[in-house]
């Protein structure tokens, strides 16, 4: 049965695929192009995802899983350079919907909410911060690196995350689905080599 929900989350979904645009803003964005009344009940992200998974097997399955793997190598890197503040992948790239528009999101936790910057100022990278919703509805300062991605014409955005490092229990919680919202290297690894 085909509802205003699914007709949303299947609007949403071609948005975060071919504009890179994150579920919030996709969903407000299918509501007003489906010319639905603002009041009317948004999907779900797990429905979004849902939808996102179908429209990447229909029109995206001969591209994706090569943008993903360049994604997830490129997460590696940094994972591996930010390895003191016990890095964990999150969002569309360790969730495996993620294409060459979408953003690597990785969560550091750490001892020093200073410490990370300190780190990249001492390696001469440029970033930008802000302040973004934390995934307890916190506010948290991510730190925005701009980078080349072998294989993309266009440069990808790294987003560090900058949490306590009391916040990292938390964190490895499941979600409704029983899945893990997030994943440190070692999880990363055995993910892009195929072990569950």
């Amino acid at each position: 049965m085909n509802t205003v929900q699914d007709e949303i989350a299947a609007a949403a979904a071609r948005m975060v695929v071919e504009e890179g645009l994150e579920y919030g803003p996709a969903k407000r964005r299918a509501l007003k192009q489906l010319g639905l009344n603002a009041r009317a009940q948004l999907p779900s992200n797990d429905q979004v995802e849902d939808a996102v998974r179908e429209y990447l097997a229909l029109f995206c399955d001969d591209t994706q899983p090569g943008e993903l793997a360049a994604l997830r190598a490129l997460a590696m890197v940094w994972m591996d350079r930010m390895n003191d503040f016990r890095p964990h992948l999150t969002g569309a790239v360790w969730r495996g919907t993620a294409t060459a528009l979408s953003d690597i999101y990785l969560q550091l936790f750490c001892d020093d909410a200073k410490s990370a910057e300190i780190s990249l100022i001492d390696h001469g990278v440029r970033y930008e911060v802000s302040t973004v919703q934390g995934f307890q509805g916190e506010a948290v300062d991510a730190l925005s690196i701009l980078c080349t991605c072998p294989g993309f014409p266009q440069k990808v955005l790294v987003h560090l995350m900058i949490y306590d490092l009391d916040d990292l229990r938390g964190a490895l919680k499941p979600d409704a689905k029983g899945r893990s919202p997030r994943g440190d290297l070692s999880a990363l690894r055995a993910l892009m080599e195929g072990v569950q």
